[in-house]
């Protein structure tokens, strides 16, 4: 099993600089993001990573008590075009797998990512996990796993707030729960 200063090495050899360590059990689960996910998000239903492809709220903050270490990474971003977010966030998940692949290689069989956006590894999504084209790679979102994303990166000091319209700088964040 990896120290936290060898895999704070790899995250800066990637290309990872804003990271913050968090206890899992300090992260937020919440019945309201998934009613935000139901009832306000297009993707809902048609994303094979998306509830309701994804475990109950109860099973979530089940999963998350498995851990007892993870880390955050935080993204901030301005984009000139809105449609621009989809590309970027497609790229940097990209790379995250490739984190996550060499957290686990390096002793830590539990390194699950968290993508910082919808999974859009497929132009086409199947719509359900059972048929996903991308089963080894695709990720839920921490809103996905119920994660109030909010409350969580205030409370780790992080800026983020609901923006207004798309002239603003988003601030986007990952989770890589390590063991």
């Amino acid at each position: 099993m990896s120290s936290p200063e060898e895999l704070e090495e790899l995250f800066l050899r990637h290309g990872f600089k804003d990271f913050k360590w968090i206890n899992p059990q300090d992260i937020v689960i919440a019945q309201w993001v998934r009613m935000k996910c139901m009832f306000g998000c297009d993707e809902y239903g048609k994303c094979a990573c998306c509830p309701p492809n994804t475990p109950a709220v109860q099973e979530s903050r089940n999963f998350f008590h498995e851990y007892s270490q993870g880390v955050v990474f935080h993204f901030e971003k301005y984009f000139e075009k809105p449609e621009q977010r989809h590309d970027w966030t497609k790229s940097m998940d990209a790379k995250l797998l490739s984190v996550e692949r060499e957290v686990f290689c390096a002793g830590n069989p539990k390194a699950f990512l968290l993508f910082m956006d919808s999974c859009h590894l497929c132009t086409d999504c199947a719509g359900e996990r059972v048929k996903c084209k991308n089963k080894k790679f695709a990720r839920p979102t921490p809103e996905a796993m119920a994660v109030d994303v909010f409350s969580t990166m205030k409370a780790l000091g992080y800026p983020i707030k609901v923006l207004q319209n798309y002239s603003e700088t988003t601030n986007r964040y990952a989770l890589l729960l390590v063991r």
